[in-house]
């Protein structure tokens, strides 16, 4: 039985300019009974995705005619949620972090096991039948108000209660995502990034980015405690949210 998406295959797009690591990746993708493109290049990619959707992006970011970085960027500025994976040599704390931001849902580091980058794969995918309920069944509720901030669902910014501005990177706004769903609840690494189940215990960049996140709560008045630190379990985010 192939991975289901709301009952059909999902479609995937396998982006390198090194047409083997590409042809080892389809190969091993098409076993496990996805439908698979491939694109070596940006110009590739946005020509595949002119004639029909994917699901998810498996994305280098050394191209030959653009950065996976940048492109990224311009993905999610064009308002897609296409899942992407950023494949990448550049596996320090910073860089994974970076990509994160930029959009994109997961960050792996080359050389990697075949077997890693399918689990990632079936546990983005899986995420987006679960968040697609959720969306239909809160689509009426734009607002989760927490503490003295409120966020903006459709818009991902926070906002406080002077109604100053405070944007959002596209990993900061999933982070807290995930806390607002489970509020006063202990969450683990795992829990917080679920797609990175496998490597998340260990994944120090993903304390730097609660950090990030922690720094921008504080930044309005009763915001310091909202996310507290569990030793040795996790995270808590401290506080009830409710939605209007």
């Amino acid at each position: 039985m192939f991975p289901s998406l709301n009952h059909r295959t999902p479609r995937l797009i396998v982006v390198d300019d090194d047409p083997d690591i590409r042809d080892l990746m389809v190969g091993q993708l098409l076993q496990d009974h996805y439908e698979v493109l491939s694109a070596g290049s940006v110009s590739e990619l946005k020509a595949a995705l002119a004639v029909q959707p994917v699901d998810l992006i498996v994305l280098d970011l050394n191209l030959p005619d653009g950065d996976g970085l940048a492109l990224c960027r311009e993905l999610r500025g064009q308002g897609s949620d296409v899942r992407i994976i950023m494949v990448s040599a550049r596996g320090s704390a910073i860089d994974r972090v970076l990509g994160l931001e930029l959009g994109a849902d997961d960050y792996l580091t080359k050389p990697f096991e075949p077997r890693e980058l399918l689990v990632r794969i079936r546990n983005l995918l899986r995420r987006t039948q679960v968040d697609g309920g959720d969306r239909q069944r809160d689509k009426g509720a734009r607002l989760a108000r927490f503490g003295p901030w409120r966020l903006d669902l459709f818009q991902r910014r926070l906002i406080a209660d002077d109604d100053r501005l405070v944007m959002l990177s596209s990993a900061e706004f999933r982070l807290l995502s995930r806390f607002i769903e489970d509020p006063n609840i202990v969450l683990s690494r795992e829990h917080l990034v679920p797609e990175r189940r496998a490597t998340a215990a260990f994944d120090r960049s993903i304390d730097l980015q609660v950090s990030r996140l922690r720094q921008k709560l504080a930044s309005a008045p009763g915001g310091e405690e909202l996310i507290l630190t569990v030793r040795g379990e996790g995270y808590v985010f401290a506080t009830p949210v409710s939605y209007e």
